[in-house]
């Protein structure tokens, strides 16, 4: 299966933020979408970086309660991972339990198209669990 498999059944929106924006209003955004990381792009369609709940909780414990003032560019993960549309999930899910983050970026061309999680993943293959048990289940049966 294909990555563009899941994002035809989440959707491709994609809730960003920019480097200046300070972490207070990411906060506020991770908050009210209940997610857990959201793409940094200055310029709203590539990736400029990525800002996850795990970098926030590293950060309080170096900068304390200004960390909420600080920009994002100040914290993001700059060097990030992304996969495209056509990438195997099995790959994708390679890469993102060998490099230990939970968020990927789906691009074309460099530009923003959509983003992954492990979540999404999981539920992907736990689908596919299902349906080869249930088509288990049937042959044993009609194999009776």
């Amino acid at each position: 299966m294909r990555v563009k498999s899941i994002l035809a059944s989440k959707g491709a929106d994609v809730t960003k933020v920019t480097s200046t924006d300070t972490v207070r209003t990411t906060v506020l955004r991770l908050k009210t979408h209940n997610y857990g990381a959201l793409v940094v792009s200055d310029d709203g369609e590539t990736v400029s970086g990525i800002i996850s709940e795990r970098d926030l909780v590293r950060a309080l414990v170096d900068h304390g309660p200004h960390l909420l003032d600080m920009a994002v560019g100040d914290l993001m993960t700059r060097k990030v991972e992304t996969c495209g549309p056509d990438d195997d999930i099995e790959d994708v899910m390679d890469t993102m339990t060998n490099g230990r983050f939970r968020h990927m970026p789906v691009t074309v061309d460099g530009r923003i198209v959509g983003v992954i999680s492990i979540g999404d993943l999981v539920k992907h293959r736990m689908g596919e669990l299902e349906d080869e048990t249930k088509a288990l289940r049937e042959y044993v049966t009609d194999y009776r």
